[in-house]
C-alpha cells in the first residue's frame, strides 16, 4: 500500500524499501500504538484529527522514500579590493527524497527553537569562477550557550542511549532522585539580551540595528540542587567505578546474560559486592564528610574568611572556622541561591539578619531566619513571617498588623495556661485539647464541655490516665499493589 502510494504520488525513483531495527540491542521493544493501513486516505475531516493524522501520515511514507541528496560546499569567495576572502558554507539539494513530503525539521520538536552556530544551510547552485553581485552583507550578533538541562523525557533517552536501566525502571529512578531533593523541577524565566545586527549595503553604506532576546529561559528543566552536587562528587571522588557509565552499562548487560543463562547470578554478585564492600569499608574510614565547600573571600569587617557549604540543615554561607576563638557566624542561602553560583556580595547580604526594625508596644521588632523560614521576634515571641514577605526588606509598618493578627488568633486560640507547669488548653480544629511542651493530649466529650473550669490536679491526672492507656492508633490500610 505504500509502495503503490509513493509510486503514484511521487515517482517510482521515490521509493525505498525499509525495515527498522532497534539500535540498543538490550532496548526492550513496546508493542506498536498505531498501525498505518489505508495509506491513499491521507487527510481526514476533522481539523483538529487531521493535524494529528497527517503528521503520522507523512512519518509513514518518508519512512520508506529514499533519502535526499545534498553535496556539501564550502564557497570561496574572493573580494576584488582586497586580500580578505569570505567564506560560506552550506548544502546544494541534489534529489530531494523524502523531503518531498515535508521538510524533517517541522516533525521533530527543536527544544531550542533557534539555529545553533555553525549549523549548515541551503545554498544556491554556484559555478567557479562565478562573479557574485554584492547586494548586502550583514553581520549578526550571537553569544555562546551552556547546553540545554534535562527534562524527564530527554533524561530517559539518554539513559536509553547509554545502555542504562530498563523502560520500567526509568520512572522510578528518576522519582528516587527528586524525592532526595538530589535534583529538583525548575521553570527559570529568561533574561532579555540585546545583540547588535551590522548591515553592508551595495552603495557602500552601513546600517546598525539592535534587537533583542530572551535568554536562559528554562520550563519543566531537571536541575541539580546542592544537595545533588556535594553527593555527586562525593561518589565521583570514593566510587568512581560505580559512578562510571559504561560500568552500569556492564551490570545492565550482565543482567541480560543472566536471563538468558549465560551467566551464574551467584558468580556475578559475588565479582561486584566483594571489591564495593572494600569500597565502602574504606570510604567509612578515611573520608570526610562531604561539605561542598567553596570559598568566597574575606569579610572586610571581620577579615575572617568567607565560605559557602553545605550544613546540617540545607547550604549556608559561614564567616571564621570552628577551630577559631570566637564561634562562626552563620547564614542560610535563599531558595533561589545556589552553592556553585552565589557570588561574595550576595553572600554579605545574607549576613544583614537578624534585623532590628524598630519598635512596636515598646518593644523590640526584628525579623530573622531560623530552622522553619523567615520569622519575627517581639516580646519574647515568635511569629512566622507571611509567604509575600521577605526578610531582608519587609518593613516595621507591614509587621506590626501582622504581629497583632496573629496574636489575636493565638489569644482566642488559648483558653486557659498553667505557666508554671508550662501546660495550656488550647482550642483546636477538633475541640479543645491539652498541650504539654510538644506534646498535645486529647479531651473526652465530658472534659472538652467543661474544658474552662478544669483545675491544675484534674489536667495532671488526665495527662497521666493518657499516659498509661494511651489510645490506640488506627492502622492505616495498605494499598493493593
Amino acid at each position: 500500500a505504500i509502495k503503490a502510494e509513493i509510486n503514484s504520488s511521487f515517482g517510482a525513483k521515490y521509493y525505498q524499501p525499509r525495515k527498522f531495527k532497534n539500535k540498543n540491542e538490550n532496548a526492550q521493544e513496546a508493542h506498536e500504538a498505531i498501525r498505518p493501513t489505508y495509506m491513499n486516505e491521507n487527510k481526514v475531516d476533522d481539523a483538529d484529527l487531521n493535524r494529528l493524522y497527517e503528521l503520522i501520515w507523512k512519518r509513514t511514507i518518508a519512512s520508506q522514500m529514499s533519502d535526499a541528496q545534498f553535496e556539501k560546499t564550502v564557497a570561496k569567495i574572493e573580494v576584488s579590493t582586497n586580500k580578505e576572502t569570505l567564506s560560506a558554507s552550506g548544502e546544494v539539494m541534489k534529489f530531494d527524497g523524502f523531503l518531498k513530503v515535508y521538510l524533517e525539521s517541522n516533525d521533530d520538536e527543536d527544544e531550542d527553537d533557534t539555529t545553533s552556530e555553525g549549523e549548515e544551510s541551503l545554498l544556491p547552485p554556484l559555478a567557479v569562477g562565478q562573479v557574485l553581485d554584492f547586494i548586502e552583507m550583514t553581520g549578526l550578533e550571537r553569544f555562546s550557550r551552556p547546553g540545554a538541562r534535562y527534562t524527564e523525557a530527554s533524561l530517559v533517552k539518554k539513559l536509553e542511549e547509554l545502555g542504562i536501566g530498563r523502560p520500567s525502571t526509568y520512572a522510578p529512578t528518576i522519582s528516587t532522585i527528586m524525592k532526595r531533593n538530589y535534583v529538583e523541577k525548575r521553570e527559570k524565566e529568561g533574561i532579555k539580551r540585546n545583540f547588535q545586527i551590522l548591515s553592508l549595503n551595495n552603495k557602500d553604506e552601513i546600517t546598525t540595528v539592535t534587537s533583542s532576546e530572551i535568554t536562559g529561559a528554562e520550563k519543566n528543566k531537571l536541575s541539580p540542587t546542592d544537595l545533588g552536587l556535594v553527593v555527586t562528587d562525593f561518589l565521583k571522588l570514593h566510587f568512581s567505578k560505580v559512578m562510571d557509565f559504561n560500568f552500569t552499562a556492564k551490570i545492565e548487560g550482565e543482567f541480560d546474560e543472566i536471563a538468558a543463562g549465560k551467566l551464574l547470578w551467584s558468580d556475578m554478585l559475588a565479582s561486584f559486592y566483594e571489591p564495593f564492600h572494600t569500597t565502602i569499608e574504606h570510604t567509612l574510614e578515611n573520608a570526610e564528610r562531604a561539605k561542598g565547600e567553596r570559598e568566597l573571600g574575606f569579610d572586610p569587617v571581620s577579615g575572617k574568611k568567607l565560605i559557602t557549604r553545605m550544613g546540617r540543615y540545607g547550604p549556608m554561607v559561614q564567616i571564621g572556622h570552628q577551630d577559631e576563638e570566637e564561634k562562626p557566624r552563620f547564614a542560610k542561602l535563599k531558595a533561589s541561591q545556589s552553592i556553585e553560583t552565589i557570588s561574595f556580595e550576595e553572600a554579605l547580604e545574607l549576613f544583614k539578619l537578624p534585623r532590628t526594625l524598630g519598635q512596636f508596644e515598646e518593644e523590640d521588632v526584628s525579623v530573622n531566619i531560623g530552622r522553619f523560614g523567615p520569622y519575627a521576634a517581639h516580646a519574647k515571641k515568635f511569629y512566622s513571617l507571611n509567604k509575600e514577605m521577605d526578610p531582608y526588606t519587609v518593613t516595621l509598618e507591614e509587621l506590626t498588623p501582622m504581629i497583632a493578627e496573629k496574636r489575636k488568633a493565638k489569644d482566642e486560640r488559648t483558653i486557659k495556661v498553667f505557666e508554671k507547669e508550662k501546660i495550656q488548653l488550647l482550642r483546636g480544629p477538633y475541640g479543645p485539647y491539652i498541650k504539654q511542651g510538644l506534646r498535645n493530649y486529647k479531651l473526652n466529650k465530658e472534659q472538652q464541655e467543661k474544658v474552662e473550669t478544669l483545675t491544675i490536679e484534674e489536667v495532671n491526672a488526665i495527662i497521666a490516665e493518657l499516659k498509661a492507656n494511651p489510645p490506640r492508633k488506627m492502622a492505616r490500610r495498605k494499598k493493593a499493589s
